[in-house]
């Protein structure tokens, strides 16, 4: 993913001069670094579905379904003194404190810290903003890493082969409902004699034929699985099946065989239809079933190896053009294209030919499809597919910018204080010292806990001297410790297995370097999907 976007500087280190003085900082350094991008409306393949998953089989028609720029070091130079916050009247009872700067607590006597030299720059262009005032005008922060796409809500398991969830969405009712009335009224005109008792036997080739649509989702899956790649789903649904793989293929040559193998189980049940069908009457019950299921599996075969994406045939297109130019990119962009030219095509070509004949005399009314039904379904078709391809290229784009997200980048600036710290001197400090977030730490500079920004919106400025920072802050927990290394996909799923607002960023040594905002990396997260390629 692509983003700087980072925001802010963290905490400061000891500095053991005796020449500062303990109410003056330095000064923050304010170089120009890019914003992130406003929170884009972002597809899933998205979230990222999203997320930032690493690829969906989706099949059709029966199955149509860093930056590393120099920073510049802090100057350890005396700032001009900042002037000590208004006073605000006591409530009855208490004591007032006063203001003062640095690491700690006025209680902790400490000198205040030297920031870290490689520490990210504040986030805004202009002078760095009080964090009370950017928070009251931002108001509460969605405050949460960008997630992939949760588990269908209306789906129902079904159950898990080799240890992935099968769901089938709600839209599948509606396709079975359409077969079972469709598929009843050819064989009314085949074995008249069944009655009503038809409608029963289309029902079953509808189960039966989505039956073959999981085995061949399940085909991709086993061969992910067989890759070391993670499968998070199978769902069947609208038009096909979709193999929900999380991560991309390492070479062209897995690409080719994870696609292949999807469209080659289904030519194998067609066979196995065919051979079935030469112990059978011709004729009955169990022979039209078979003939129908042989050549819906055919049909399933044939139009996922059309060659764009997001059929199968797309995917194994890209593997042959990744294997030629070096670069998975080239391969997405070339079967994108074809596949919104495939796109095209079934919007203007599958009409045509059902009623010019073209198919044969007896394909329209075998499928029982009038003009405007041929329309609606190409229609349908082609969404599918030019959403597909599109979904792909974001995809594509996403992978390709992703090792550019990086903790260090998106690190803000933080101001360590004490568990007994007034919120409103903790903020002052923060302002004094060009920092947006705050680490709350015990007498020996241990980080226990983080202030949460949405609590300290919640807490009126009135009542800021009386409201000790942990009263704000969320315990620390191990999860929400982040290395400062982290970077792209491991930056992202060490905040999925955590979710917070605010994550704790530490050097390898365990120094504390910053605050890392899941906001933060949720806008970043987002521009690298508007990111042109």
């Amino acid at each position: 993913m692509d983003e700087s976007g980072g925001s802010g500087q963290p905490r400061s280190g000891t500095d053991e001069s005796t020449e500062r003085r303990p109410d003056r900082m330095a000064p923050a350094t304010d170089p120009a670094r890019p914003d992130p991008a406003p929170s884009d409306t972002a597809n899933a393949d998205s979230g990222p579905e999203n997320s930032t998953q690493g690829s969906a089989d989706t099949d059709g028609a029966g199955d149509t379904g860093n930056r590393s720029a120099d920073r510049p070091e802090v100057q350890d130079t005396t700032a001009p003194e900042v002037p000590q916050s208004t006073s605000t009247p006591s409530e009855p009872g208490t004591e007032e404190r006063p203001a003062a700067s640095g690491a700690h607590s006025p209680e902790g006597a400490h000198e205040p810290r030297r920031p870290h030299p490689d520490a990210p720059t504040p986030h805004d262009h202009q002078a760095t903003p009080h964090l009370d005032r950017t928070l009251a005008h931002s108001g509460t922060t969605k405050g949460r890493p960008p997630q992939r796409p949760k588990d269908p809500r209306g789906g129902l398991l079904m159950g898990r082969p080799f240890g992935v969830p099968v769901y089938v969405a709600p839209s599948w009712f509606l396709v079975a409902a359409l077969i079972t009335w469709v598929f009843g009224g050819q064989l009314d005109r085949v074995l008249p004699e069944l009655g009503a008792a038809r409608y029963l036997v289309s029902l079953f080739f509808a189960v039966v034929f989505y039956a073959s649509v999981l085995v061949h989702e399940l085909a991709h899956t086993v061969a992910a699985l067989r890759f070391k790649l993670p499968v998070r789903r199978i769902q069947l649904q609208f038009f096909g099946g979709v193999s929900e793989i999380e991560k991309e293929a390492e070479t062209p040559g897995r690409e080719f065989v994870l696609a292949f193998v999807g469209p080659l189980l289904s030519l194998v049940l067609a066979g196995a239809f065919y051979g079935a069908m030469q112990f059978v009457e011709p004729g009955t019950v169990p022979g039209v079933l078979l003939a129908g299921l042989m050549i819906s599996n055919l049909i399933v075969a044939a139009f996922n190896l059309l060659p764009g994406l997001p059929l199968d045939g797309g995917r194994m297109l890209r593997a042959v053009v990744w294997k030629i130019t070096g670069r998975p990119m080239s391969g997405t962009v070339a079967a994108a294209w074809i596949g919104r030219a495939l796109a095209v095509s079934v919007l203007v070509g599958l009409p045509w030919l059902t009623q010019s004949g073209a198919l044969g005399s007896d394909a329209v009314d075998n499928v029982g499809m009038d003009t405007v039904m041929d329309a609606l379904l190409a229609a349908i078709l082609a969404a599918i597919i030019w959403t597909g391809a599109g979904n792909s290229l974001r995809m594509a784009r996403l992978r390709e910018h992703l090792p550019e997200l990086r903790a260090r980048n998106l690190t803000r600036r933080a101001v360590p204080v004490e568990t007994d710290t007034p919120l409103s001197e903790a903020l002052r400090r923060a302002n004094a010292a060009g920092a947006r977030a705050l680490v709350v730490v015990d007498a020996d500079g241990n980080p226990l806990s983080l202030v949460r920004e949405a609590a300290i919106v919640g807490v009126p400025e009135h009542r800021r001297p009386w409201v000790p920072v942990s009263g704000v802050a969320q315990d620390l927990t191990d999860g929400m410790r982040v290395s400062a290394e982290l970077s792209g996909e491991e930056l992202l799923d060490a905040l999925r297995a955590a979710p917070a607002t605010e994550y704790l960023v530490v050097e390898e040594t365990g120094e504390i370097y910053g605050v890392l905002s899941a906001a933060d990396v949720e806008r970043a997260f987002v521009k690298a999907m508007a990111r042109p390629n």
